[in-house]
């Protein structure tokens, strides 16, 4: 288990537009230390609600380093699936929306964790509240102070990303667009940033297919062992006489 399992590390809101130009300096062919400068150059007057504007060396630092270690320095065990995410956008840039959601799901899992809670109450309910998630979030991470305002910043991330939008309320939210996978094999990399995710690396097929973390996508029907033959990092095992777990 690696420690990022228990921790935050989310600390200001992830315009996917930034995630965009880290991406794309990565597949420039830059190398680290020119990614770090031209990020701190290109954050410098953007702020966090997308406007232009002088923004501090200390917030832009933080979101600097989400940037990084999300495409460009992730953590080791992480690396094969961003090297494939790579490989797949270079071949279907139509992908990359689901490769960024894929590779900050598994560096950051409580981006995947704050996306579960959204996805599950979204099944029961048609507005949910930040109430409601950061309850829930407290559930899983114990009762910390961090938790009420870093997850104030994956929500706000998640409307930015326009997956959720406002509602009149203040602090309540709708879902909004679903995004298309057209792509098994970008399936199969989500799935495997899910496992990455999770601290035990493992869940059933089940869990897998219909995993509320997934609620701003589209999921195409699709046999679990298809995926395990496009992604060989995924392994199949027989769990219970009606279902099979997948583990890396």
């Amino acid at each position: 288990m690696s420690k990022r399992h228990d921790t935050i590390g989310i600390k200001q809101a992830i315009r996917l537009e930034w995630m965009e130009h880290a991406l794309n300096l990565l597949l420039s062919g830059m190398d680290a230390v020119t990614i770090r400068e031209e990020l701190h150059h290109y954050l410098s007057e953007r702020k966090g609600d997308g406007s232009l504007g002088k923004r501090s060396k200390n917030t832009r630092s933080f979101v600097v380093t989400n940037l990084m270690n999300i495409w460009i320095t992730p953590p080791k065990e992480i690396l094969p699936l961003r090297d494939n995410a790579v490989k797949l956008v270079k071949q279907d840039p139509g992908q990359k929306r689901a490769m960024h959601w894929a590779m900050i799901s598994s560096v950051y899992p409580f981006w995947y964790q704050t996306a579960l809670q959204v996805g599950r109450l979204l099944s029961l309910q048609d507005q949910i509240t930040q109430k409601q998630i950061l309850e829930r979030l407290k559930e899983h991470y114990g009762d910390r102070q961090t938790i009420d305002r870093y997850s104030k910043f994956v929500l706000r991330s998640f409307v930015y990303w326009e997956i959720l939008e406002d509602a009149e309320t203040k602090g309540h939210y709708r879902h909004t667009v679903t995004n298309s996978i057209g792509s098994d094999y970008a399936l199969a990399l989500i799935f495997e940033s899910i496992l990455l995710a999770k601290k035990e690396g493992k869940c059933t097929v089940t869990e897998l297919l219909f995993s509320p973390s997934l609620f701003a996508f589209e999921i195409p029907q699709v046999m679990a062992s298809q995926l395990v033959g496009l992604d060989r990092r995924l392994k199949l095992d027989q769990f219970s006489v009606g279902d099979e777990y997948v583990y890396i």
